[in-house]
């Protein structure tokens, strides 16, 4: 695949650029189309990105809705068949400037007021449309062969809340048109395992207008929770975790020892008591650091593991609020390990096996990248190398395959992080390991080493799930909301099949419900087949006992299956053994 490079020449394109340059390129025709239709349209940024292309446009008073994308596309597709060249040239800044201003283009000026004075202006043209661009692009329009718009959203300029509110018009391009289809298909499955939706079925959660960002876990959501909860209970107490619990609000001054108020003010609340300011919680640390220094602490005590369920609040935009994926409040299961310096690679290779346990546990694979330091940072440069040269030899000794992130550590040190891949493919970041040598220092903790000294220890934070409510969203769409029984929110439903067998059916209901069984019993006034597909196609409940006159006779009962929907007779002793043999293993 030829392309077009700022300064006029053509190349053949890398393979591993392609999709890239065509979805740079579908962003450049998409805004033309729009200008087309909406000749006022200004434009702001118009990236490729991992999975398509947008455009954030200014239209004034013009407001989008879903039905003017195929409108748009439309457009699009013309100005694909006219097969119009693209044709870079260059401009000094001054030309650059007053050509901007000519067409209108507030926001590419104001763009080319944040560059370099020395920055290099280079523009393409296609037909009656000219960006500014470093590219490269496509030759010609033709050349998009596969491209579709998917999605509408608003955007501020900058990603800044205090600018204008512009429309964000977003896409998917591909080489091929099997590949659009192919992944439309994956967008259609997507859509289907929607975590919001299959939520509301199943009556897991629910968000309102009074809580924007604040979910609430209903009957059957809290069931799944706990079960999550008690096995993070479970494996950290078998590897050595105490559990602790701190305030949820905490004097300012807490916030500015630990650096985060310098480095995360925007994006915590603040409250004030008794006329001083205090923080809701954005994170656990600071409060996992005041119960280290609350007694004295000896070498021989070390490593110390302390876990806490913390529920903790963020500011996120409004517009980037997202179900259970993207929240304002949250329980992070996280750990704090204080520890001695030759106890780094040890600790970091435990956690790893931790996280590596949660995680197959689920069925997911994953992958793991080293974050490292950013500008945004505190520390000395020695403290950050050997912080990032402990977690790549802890990698390094696992053998575990990684890619590095520049400058995507967090602000107090390096991090591994574990992207989590599902079942239709798509990747989570969820688990993480965070070296710091930066806040022991800043609150003073030490240990008693063996010569009697006084001894900075260093101090590991560290998430499995990351956030519980996030990750119950991603193992909803993971299984399309059929848990794993010792997960399913109701383990059993009971379904009589009339009146006649309801007697035997509340015995069975009531015998499954003391040996803690999580069980339903359905009493409507409908029929067995409706009760079986509801069941199984909304409520998703593992096992279903169906019981009629014929079980009531003989004491049986009729297990349905909700993976085989093959349907067995047994006794209820039978059943019970092989489900508490299935909980209990979590299988």
């Amino acid at each position: 695949m030829k392309v077009i490079y700022h300064d006029g020449h053509t190349a053949e394109c890398p393979q591993d650029e392609e999709l890239h340059v065509i979805r740079h390129t579908a962003a450049h025709i998409l805004a033309q189309a729009v200008k087309r239709l909406y000749p006022q349209a200004r434009f702001a940024y118009g990236p490729a990105t991992e999975k398509g292309f947008y455009y954030d446009v200014d239209l004034g008073e013009t407001r989008l809705s879903d039905e003017d994308l195929p409108k748009i596309e439309a457009e699009m597709a013309k100005i694909v068949k006219e097969n119009l060249p693209l044709k870079p040239f260059i401009l000094p800044r001054g030309e650059a400037v007053a050509l901007m201003e000519q067409r209108g283009e507030s926001y590419k000026v104001e763009h080319i007021g944040d560059l370099p004075e020395d920055a290099e202006l280079s523009f393409y043209q296609q037909g009656e449309y000219i960006d500014m661009c470093v590219g490269p692009h496509l030759c010609y329009t033709k050349a998009l062969k596969a491209f579709k718009l998917t999605a509408l959203s608003g955007a501020y300029w900058k990603n800044d809340r205090n600018n204008v509110m512009l429309t964000r018009i977003g896409g998917v391009a591909f080489r091929t048109r099997d590949e659009l289809e192919a992944y439309m298909k994956l967008m259609e499955e997507a859509e289907r395992r929607d975590h919001r939706r299959i939520g509301k079925e199943m009556g897991l959660f629910m968000l309102c207008e009074e809580g924007p960002g604040f979910p609430f876990f209903l009957p059957k959501g809290m069931a799944v929770k706990n079960a999550l909860i008690d096995y993070w209970r479970d494996i950290h107490y078998a590897a050595g975790y105490v559990e602790v619990q701190t305030p949820m609000i905490l004097s300012r001054h807490l916030w500015e020892t630990s650096g985060h108020w310098d480095h995360y003010k925007d994006n915590m609340y603040a409250t004030k008591i008794d006329d001083e300011d205090y923080c809701i919680k954005p994170m656990n640390c600071p409060g996992g650091v005041m119960v280290y220094r609350s007694q004295p602490h000896s070498y021989r005590e070390l490593p110390l593991r302390v876990g806490e369920l913390g529920l903790v609040h963020r500011h996120e935009l409004r517009g980037a609020l997202h179900g259970l994926f993207r929240v304002r409040c949250f329980t992070q299961d996280d750990a704090h390990i204080f520890m001695r310096p030759d106890q780094i690679e040890g600790e970091i290779v435990n956690v790893v096996h931790l996280i590596n346990t949660v995680y197959t546990k689920f069925g997911f694979d994953y992958f793991v990248e080293l974050s490292t330091r950013p500008e945004d940072s505190m520390g000395s440069d020695e403290d950050w190398e050997a912080a990032t040269e402990g977690l790549r030899g802890a990698l390094e000794k696992l053998g575990l395959p990684y890619t590095v992130n520049e400058g995507d550590g967090a602000f107090y040190g390096p991090k591994i992080d574990f992207h989590l891949r599902d079942s239709l493919g798509r990747t989570w970041q969820c688990g993480t390991i965070q070296l710091d040598f930066q806040m022991p220092l800043n609150f003073g903790l030490e240990y008693v080493a063996e010569d009697g000294s006084r001894q900075r220890p260093i101090m590991i934070h560290r998430v499995c799930y990351g956030s519980i409510e996030r990750f119950i969203g991603i193992l909803t769409e993971h299984f399309a909301g059929k848990f794993p029984t010792w997960l399913a929110p109701v383990q059993v439903k009971v379904l009589p099949v009339s009146d006649k067998s309801m007697a035997y059916a509340k015995e069975i209901y009531e015998a499954l419900r003391a040996q803690k069984v999580r069980c339903e019993l359905d009493t409507r006034n409908e029929k067995i087949g409706y009760k079986i597909r509801y069941a199984r196609q909304i409520d998703r409940v593992p096992y279903m006992l169906i019981i009629g006159e014929k079980e009531a006779a003989s004491g049986m009962i009729a297990v349905r299956d909700r993976e085989t929907d093959e349907t067995q007779s047994m006794t209820l002793e039978a059943f019970a053994q092989m489900l508490e043999k299935k909980i209990a293993e979590r299988a």
